[in-house]
């Protein structure tokens, strides 16, 4: 007789139910024959970690005669074109810095003018960096002040906070050229890093050494020392090397009257009538001996003949008459227009120009960069020496950058040609950070001998000042370089990567806060007199040194914080986060994008990955075994 089946009446269904769901979790699945196998889970990718740049091509071995020579021809042809779109490249930027000359350099040269403001250290750093974002050229707005100096307008002292701003100024050309790398997120992430660590390596050496400055005038003090120790001579003019190779291209777009600047600053009323456009590129001087008319015998001129005639008494004097030989040649010579709309038109066309070729040229460098040539190029630029010798590797790029920044006389042209290379993972941040360090000695160097070339009578203060340049940047690398601890800028410049990389308005916010609306307020509160300055500045930097701190013990030591302090979620989400604002940003660009055809094809694409994930989901049913085909309907019902 068959056994009769068991059966457990006093079990409920549910119970059953849950006892076998819990029995077939515990044993393991067989895997069936149409299963995918279960994916590998990825590995964390540091955004920070340079990519590896392969080689997509055919291998070198694998090509027949004519293959080798078409890929050595189009070698040599990607070369020479990217030697091409980096001439283009400087060149666009020489055109910007006259294009801001022309829309600001007056108002340049007023803000100099002003002495009762300059006389306070802080409105002289941000007056600095306001007159050099302007021009866009460090080299003008220093020899600015070296001419007033000179000239007697301002003391030696007062100038030291205002080259330290110069200096601060002079590192937006590079960051808005990160700006211009934004179309791929990393790419951005690691060029606006490798820009912003010479802002930050400037800010940081200004909020050490500018008070240490006003309390104890080292800067000065050395530099007067260094100065009264040698017997120095006047040299000869520092090299041109680079305009060498700009100005056949550059004289023939735009041409600028810089000394009308220096003019307006140094008081000459009739300059400011005068346009910075250059007219006339060849003019002689004529000094000739001419009558003139005089009050009285006691007005002649010593050592010249006087004498009365028709009741008027006569005299002579050298009179200097500039005699026009030839105009320029530029686009703008013969143009009936105001230096303002003449800026405006080259501010564009430099603009377009300069994002242009950095698109090319990142495109071709990464064309270029592929397989052996990569591997090469990388061990070189970001290996460092064996140990023991390993640190002798920063210094050496600091004096490859102060070499190149010495030949081309930029800072700018050199810190701007080295962060595409930080974008596209050629050059790392860690080997950036050395190289725009050397840039800043660079840079002071080729002032020192401009100062060089100074009249006999000016050496001393050109000299002293160029030597302030130059010990001041010598003093912020002995702060944030030798010791790898002290690296600050670096691990700022990462931070701010990461947050411009994930919201990419935050850059464009940067830029205005740090060079224009920070320098500005900060302006404002100077002129309005320093108990103003203090009384607002101070409670300001006191709230912001307790948020810093407070950020650190929140994620080193939080038990040390009160409860309501170990995060800033009891504050409203828009003072402590960026979503809020980005979805403002966002809505805000979509709205203005709502009648370009790009708007509605990045709406199909979201709607189309809404689509495949919805099916994705309903697949992931199908394929559960423990569904029957009665129950799909019923289920499927529930989930929509």
């Amino acid at each position: 007789m068959p056994p009769l089946p068991e059966t457990h009446p006093a079990t409920p269904p549910a119970e059953l139910d849950a006892h076998r769901a819990r029995k077939d979790a515990t044993k393991p699945e067989p895997p069936s024959e149409n299963a995918e196998p279960e994916p590998e889970p990825e590995e964390e990718v540091d955004p920070w970690d340079l990519p590896e740049l392969r080689d997509t091509g055919v291998k070198w071995s694998d090509l027949d005669t004519k293959g080798k020579v078409l890929r050595v021809l189009k070698s040599i042809v990607k070369f020479i074109l990217l030697l091409g779109l980096l001439f283009v490249f400087v060149c666009s930027l020489d055109i910007l810095s006259s294009a801001f000359q022309l829309v600001g350099g007056k108002v340049a040269g007023d803000i100099f003018q002003d002495n009762a403001v300059l006389s306070n250290p802080v409105a002289g750093l941000v007056i600095g960096v306001l007159v050099t974002v302007l021009v866009q050229s460090s080299s003008t707005s220093s020899s600015i002040v070296v001419s007033m100096v000179s000239s007697g307008l301002l003391e030696v002292k007062s100038a030291v906070p205002i080259i330290m701003g110069a200096n601060i100024g002079t590192s937006v050309t590079n960051t808005i050229v990160a700006v211009m790398q934004a179309g791929d997120r990393n790419e951005f992430r690691r060029a606006f890093a490798g820009a912003t660590v010479h802002d930050f390596f400037n800010w940081l050496s200004v909020l050490v050494l500018l008070p240490l400055e006003v309390a104890s005038g080292f800067l000065y003090r050395l530099t007067k020392l260094v100065i009264d120790s040698f017997n120095i001579q006047t040299g000869a003019d520092a090299p041109d090397l680079l305009k060498v190779i700009t100005e056949p291209l550059t004289k023939n777009i735009i041409e600028l009257d810089t000394s009308v600047i220096r003019d307006i600053a140094t008081g000459d009323p009739a300059a400011r009538n005068k346009s910075l456009i250059k007219i006339w590129c060849k003019t002689q001087k004529v000094t000739n001996l001419v009558n003139i008319t005089v009050p009285g015998f006691a007005n002649c001129t010593p050592d010249v003949l006087c004498w009365e005639e028709d009741g008027q008494i006569w005299t002579q004097e050298n009179q200097t008459e500039t005699i026009n030989l030839n105009k320029c040649t530029h686009m703008f010579v013969y143009a009936d227009l105001p230096d303002l709309a003449v800026g405006l038109i080259l501010l564009a066309l430099s603009l377009l120009a300069l994002c242009t070729c950095l698109i090319l040229i990142v495109k071709l460098l990464n064309s270029m960069l592929k397989g052996q040539v990569a591997v090469v190029i990388k061990k070189v630029l970001n290996t460092d020496f064996p140990f023991p010798f390993a640190w002798v590797t920063g210094y050496l790029a600091m004096l490859v950058g102060a070499g190149m920044t010495f030949i081309v006389q930029s800072s700018s042209v050199f810190t701007s040609a080295i962060t595409p290379l930080v974008g596209i993972g050629v050059i790392s941040l860690e080997r950036a950070y050395p190289l725009t360090l050397g840039s800043n000695i660079g840079t002071t160097t080729t002032a020192l001998l401009a100062a060089l070339a100074s009249p006999g009578e000016t050496l001393a203060n050109s000299l002293q000042i160029s030597l302030c340049h130059f010990f001041f940047n010598i003093s912020g690398i002995l702060l944030w370089y030798p010791i790898p601890f002290t690296r600050i800028p670096i691990r700022l410049a990462k931070a701010l990567g990461n947050r411009t990389a994930k919201y990419r308005w935050f850059a464009a916010l940067y830029l205005i806060l740090c060079f224009l609306l920070f320098p500005l307020s900060v302006l404002g509160l100077s002129i309005a007199g320093w108990q103003v300055l203090v009384g607002v500045g101070v409670p300001v930097l006191v709230f912001a040194i307790f948020v810093i701190i407070v950020n650190i013990m929140q994620k080193r030591c939080p038990r040390f914080l009160p409860s309501f302090l170990r995060s800033w979620d009891f504050l409203p989400k828009p003072l402590h986060s960026f979503k809020p604002w980005d979805k403002v940003v966002t809505a805000g660009m979509t709205f203005c994008r709502t009648r370009c055809c790009c708007c509605c094809k990045e709406k199909e694409k979201d709607e189309e990955k809404d689509e495949i994930k919805t099916k994705d989901k309903s697949l992931e049913m199908y394929d559960n075994p423990a569904l029957t085909i009665e129950d799909e309907a019923k289920v499927t019902a529930t989930h929509l």
